[in-house]
């Protein structure tokens, strides 16, 4: 089972939406599942040192301190039912992601999930800087990935075009926002569905892989 997702690594709703999904895989019964991370840059204007957090997103959403709160709260008790946590009061900058991106990239395929988690964790939980190269070098340095090649990496501005141009190849071909799940290129999920909608997902997808080696 291949299943494609397009995240951003500040999206509070991918990360409640990637648990969702671990949490129907747990309870599949099927094949194997190979998982491809892709970058949907939701705000590439941001720069490298970023943009005060609270402030970023009054202005983007048009809202006020008090309904920022109150979307805040909403989305952490949100996360605190699927069993993540967003600890908002500890964000302090607004972030551009294209770094992140890079590592999850580069990480080698058995451990990009493990990647992926950690970054949501540092910047969710922890509220790091991930446009800060030391915080993402740290991450992967976790998982045994080579320092010399992560700072090479992530220096690379053909690494950062590549990641921009999958970003963008992403909105030309129909992902609007994200999360967004694509099982065995054929069944599509957009959202931090529940984990019931996973796993008739993967069901679909399964079934259809059947049908299709039929015909």
């Amino acid at each position: 089972m291949l299943i494609d997702i397009f995240h951003d690594t500040v999206c509070p709703w991918c990360r409640i939406g990637k648990k969702h999904l671990f949490d129907a895989l747990a309870q599949w019964e099927g094949e194997a599942v190979n998982i491809r991370w892709h970058p949907f840059l939701l705000d590439n204007t941001i720069p490298p040192e970023g943009y005060e957090f609270r402030s970023f997103m009054k202005e983007r959403k048009g809202i006020s301190s008090a309904q920022l709160q109150q979307m805040f709260d909403y989305t952490r008790q949100a996360g605190e039912v699927a069993g993540v946590q967003l600890n908002f009061d500890k964000i302090r900058l607004a972030v551009n992601t294209q770094l992140a991106h890079i590592l999850i990239n580069i990480a080698p395929a058995e451990i990009s999930n493990n990647i992926v988690e950690s970054i949501y964790q540092a910047y969710f939980e922890d509220g790091l800087n991930l446009g800060d190269i030391e915080v993402l070098v740290a991450i992967g340095k976790n998982y045994q990935m080579d320092e010399n090649n992560l700072r090479l990496k992530l220096t690379d501005n053909n690494a950062v075009e590549a990641v921009i141009a999958e970003s963008t190849f992403a909105r030309l071909n129909g992902i609007n926002s994200v999360p967004t799940f694509m099982f065995n290129n054929k069944v599509k999920v957009d959202g931090s569905q529940s984990i019931n909608v996973f796993v008739r997902a993967l069901n679909r997808a399964k079934f259809i892989e059947v049908l299709t080696k039929q015909w």
